[in-house]
């Protein structure tokens, strides 16, 4: 099996580990210029409850008004196993082939995953974001590691931390409505990535690019029963 086919299909749990673990020294932290982002993107995916079968989508937005410019989801089987810490092995083949089919790249991706705020400090946007090579951001609806401090001087987040590392933070998106987890995964800094979520942030607690990947990969789910 070839190195970088090994990166995206490893055949053991300890193989998916060493993959993470190697990769995740090639991640980029560092600023990145909100002011020049004018496509923002979406990932989502959707699985079969019972089987292999996944529909992946990607949803391009234009960050001015969030208006979809472009969108992709496709449908693929699955073969590695779901073990939490290693979803980025089951979601990333199937988006990657969803990024293939856009016509319209973005300059920013929002996963619907974790970045650095990972056991491994390699999530799904870190892996996703080394694999095309564009500045990714993880947005998590719950956390999965780490503590949130909600003794905080900020006004809308709160760090995650483990011990004194900073995985990342809550963001408060909507008042009354829980945090959403937000951490780098490739190409960006922590204050960058937490104003590009803002940006995309319209009515609801979900950013508006990851709000509508989700319904897209839902509806092509309901579509195919």
């Amino acid at each position: 099996m070839s190195e970088a086919r090994r990166f995206l299909f490893p055949q053991t749990v300890a193989e998916a580990i060493d993959v993470q673990m190697r990769l995740r020294e090639q991640v980029i932290e560092e600023p990145l210029n909100v002011d020049s982002v004018r496509l923002v993107a979406g990932t989502d995916v959707s699985f079969e409850r019972f089987g292999s079968e996944a529909w992946a989508g990607i949803v391009v937005l234009q960050v001015a008004d969030m208006q979809v410019v472009d969108q992709v989801v496709v449908r693929t089987s699955i073969s590695f196993p779901y073990v939490p810490g290693l979803l980025s092995f089951r979601e990333s083949p199937p988006l990657l082939e969803a990024w293939r089919g856009l016509r319209i790249k973005p300059d920013v991706v929002l996963c619907d995953a974790h970045g650095r705020a990972h056991p491994r400090r390699f999530g799904m946007a870190c892996h996703f974001g080394l694999l095309i090579d564009t500045p990714t951001i993880g947005c998590a609806k719950s956390l999965l590691c780490g503590e949130v401090e909600t003794m905080s001087p900020m006004r809308d987040w709160f760090p995650i931390r483990e011990g004194e590392e900073l995985l990342g933070a809550a963001l408060l998106t909507q008042p009354s409505a829980r945090p959403v987890y937000v951490s780098i995964g490739h190409r960006v800094d922590l204050p960058s990535a937490l104003e590009m979520v803002r940006r995309c942030v319209r009515r609801h607690r979900i950013p508006e690019p990851l709000r509508l990947a989700h319904e897209l990969v839902n509806r092509a789910r309901r579509g195919s029963a």
